[in-house]
């Protein structure tokens, strides 16, 4: 029976309406069903409405997830929680791409009621209130810059937050600061950058793909002198993963540097950052490493090649291999030079 009421329902397409008499379990059930079926379609749609799908898809699941943790977690008393619940979900709680955002109507107002407004023990009203930092952030930046640090304090967290609608939309709020702010936030950057490490390793996906989109924001926006002594110490976690996505934070941030930067900032100390990394438990750690081998290796030969010499020993000297060598220890220059020089000979293969 439960099967044919639920082909009913999506004949019908009022599936909303029908929650009140299904229990948390089909609703999930159903939240899978559905959710499959739209990225079947989504993936038959022509590539140019992508962004338009993926932007539904996000909203669509968060919704879903929202009336899940409503249902769950509210006690239910009658059918006008589970209404309530089904509310909340489908027209409070919305996850707003950045570039959908709209201004906010009054700006001295939204200033004054902010911090407050992040401090509601309402989640709901916590979202709203993380959507108005993202909307300032865009449209009156230099309007909440005083109050950034203590901003930045409230969004730490609710990123710490159980419900993963206030995580997420706090995930999104640290993707628009980074772009908004860059630089300014770097003193108060440690408390957000080890949640979003944390949130980019854990096992909701939805969480999870929001917090790698933060961090690419923060590699993006946030200058490499600055950034790199922040990720260092996490390079050395004891976790895994927060290992490998501080990496591929760090080999992303690294070439930003530019030739001169690079040189600057320290090849043998980046070269053995990459050595260390190279022989790490996860793949992604150890895939980092080897684009940024490739990438000093680049670094280091065109600042040598412009060296004129005479004598070959002194070539000898200058080559890559001799400065792994005289950096690393042996097994390390070892792996090192595999890695470069399957690089190179890939990329004359590729080319």
């Amino acid at each position: 029976h439960f099967h044919h009421c639920l082909a009913d329902h999506f004949a019908s397409s009022s599936v909303v309406f029908s929650l009140t008499v299904m229990s948390g379990k089909a609703l999930r059930d159903l939240n899978t069903l559905e959710g499959s079926e739209r990225k079947n379609e989504s993936s038959s749609k022509g590539s140019f409405t992508k962004p338009h799908v993926e932007h539904t898809n996000e909203n669509v699941e968060g919704r879903n997830q929202q009336i899940t943790a409503s249902l769950v977690e509210t006690p239910i008393n009658g059918d006008k929680n589970v209404n309530d619940g089904v509310e909340v979900g489908n027209s409070e709680v919305e996850y707003i791409e950045s570039e959908n955002l709209n201004d906010v109507e009054d700006v001295d107002m939204s200033l004054k009621t902010l911090l407050v407004g992040l401090e509601s023990k309402d989640w709901v009203l916590v979202c709203e209130e993380l959507n108005n930092v993202r909307r300032l952030s865009i449209f009156h930046k230099e309007a909440m810059l005083e109050m950034l640090g203590n901003v930045i304090s409230l969004i730490v967290k609710s990123l710490k937050n159980p419900r993963s609608a206030v995580c997420k939309t706090a995930i999104m709020t640290s993707a628009d600061i980074f772009s908004a702010y860059s630089d300014n936030i770097i003193d108060s950057l440690d408390p957000l950058l080890v949640q979003l490490l944390l949130k980019s390793s854990q096992d909701k996906r939805f969480v999870c793909e929001a917090a790698e989109r933060a961090l690419i924001a923060m590699t993006t926006w946030v200058s490499p002198t600055l950034l790199l002594p922040k990720l260092q110490p996490y390079l050395k976690s004891r976790n895994p993963r927060i290992r490998a996505k501080a990496s591929m934070c760090f080999c992303r941030s690294v070439p930003r540097l530019g030739v001169e930067g690079i040189k600057a900032y320290g090849i043998d100390k980046l070269i053995q950052i990459a050595a260390s990394q190279l022989s790490d438990q996860l793949p992604e750690s150890r895939e980092a490493a080897r684009s940024l081998l490739l990438e000093l290796q680049n670094v280091y030969e065109k600042s040598h090649v412009l060296v004129p010499t005479t004598v070959s020993e002194d070539t000898e000297m200058d080559s890559w291999e001799h400065f792994c060598h005289s950096k690393l220890s042996p097994l390390s220059a070892q792996a090192v030079l595999r890695v470069t020089n399957i690089g190179r000979e890939g990329l004359v293969l590729g080319s």
